[in-house]
């Protein structure tokens, strides 16, 4: 699967089937839902790709202080792209780590 793929299965009622977590997590930020998108990444908070999109999150809804302490736990820098394009970035990392494994 690729980005563009992870996009156009955003028009489903649910992510597909096997995704982990974190992409789980960033597919229901795309449909804009970030509570759920929240609760899935703080139930795998000590998985560094979960703590990549829990900055995100964090960066998404304003709050930089804790975004930074979760680009800490991911072992990455804080980011300052835009968001869309920072989410485009963790998907396609993402999805690549899913094909190697």
């Amino acid at each position: 699967m690729d980005v563009a793929s992870f996009k156009g299965a955003l028009d489903a009622e649910q992510p597909q089937k096997g995704l982990s977590p974190p992409l789980q997590a960033l597919w229901w930020t795309a449909k804009g839902d970030w509570n759920r998108a929240h609760e899935i990444v703080q139930a795998h908070e000590d998985d560094q790709s979960c703590a990549w999109v829990h900055a995100h999150l964090h960066r998404v809804e304003g709050d930089l202080s804790n975004a930074r302490y979760w680009y800490g736990r991911a072992q990455r820098p804080a980011a300052t792209e835009p968001l869309e394009r920072e989410w485009d970035t963790i998907v396609e990392e993402l999805l690549r780590q899913d094909q190697t494994d």
